[in-house]
């Protein structure tokens, strides 16, 4: 389940949205989750808002206290009476831990940024053209070269937006200034200049000029 914030909507405010993902080309697990989301959307977001993506976790862990406490028909118990016993026959979690969150591996362009999801995330000029890897997880997005970190921000959930560290925008014109500056190099070998009769003489072109 996520929620996500929309560029249409005033600032400190947002859309919500449950989502969920099942298993390809497994019907049961799709209808599972189907359910699931619909039980938020009716039971969870009506009549609530929210400030931010913090605000929206912290405000469904309080209430899937108070949801995993009642009595379900279906289930014929409360949801917390089946953990223990869920929990009993969970196998251990392996001795390395996966992968979590969404990482790559792209080379950085000449405009100092990064794109994930549609947004763009600046990143420390000093890196251009050098490969970076970013991370990001649900809360924030993390570039390193070669083990430096070059750029660290919140993960936005806005679409289409450009996230800037100033510290990165003032290191972009300090390198800008610092180029227009620089003077031009001098052409410190001297070339020969030919006479242009001496290609008149090698074409037998004398007698006709």
């Amino acid at each position: 389940m996520s929620a996500f914030d929309t560029p249409d909507t005033p600032v400190g405010r947002c859309r919500w949205q449950v989502r969920g993902g099942a298993r390809l080309r497994d019907p049961e697990a799709k209808g599972l989750v189907e359910r699931t989301n619909g039980y938020f959307e009716t039971s969870f977001l009506p009549g609530r808002t929210f400030t931010c993506v913090a605000d929206f976790n912290t405000q469904l862990t309080e209430w899937l206290v108070k949801a995993n406490g009642r009595h379900h028909r279906s289930l014929g118990c409360k949801p917390a009476d089946r953990w223990a016993a869920d929990l009993a026959a969970m196998v251990a979690l392996p001795p390395v831990a996966p992968t979590l969150g969404w990482r790559t591996t792209t080379r950085l362009p000449r405009d100092h940024y990064v794109r994930l999801d549609s947004n763009d995330y600046s990143v420390d000029p000093v890196a251009v053209g050098r490969k970076v890897d970013v991370v990001a997880d649900l809360t924030s997005v993390t570039i390193t070269w070669g083990g430096r970190l070059v750029g660290r921000h919140e993960r936005c959930w806005v679409q289409h937006q450009t996230i800037t560290d100033p510290a990165h925008r003032a290191a972009a014109l300090a390198m800008a200034a610092a180029h227009r500056r620089r003077p031009v190099p001098t052409d410190e070998h001297e070339v020969q200049q030919r006479d242009l009769s001496t290609y008149d003489a090698a074409f037998g072109l004398e007698e006709v000029a």
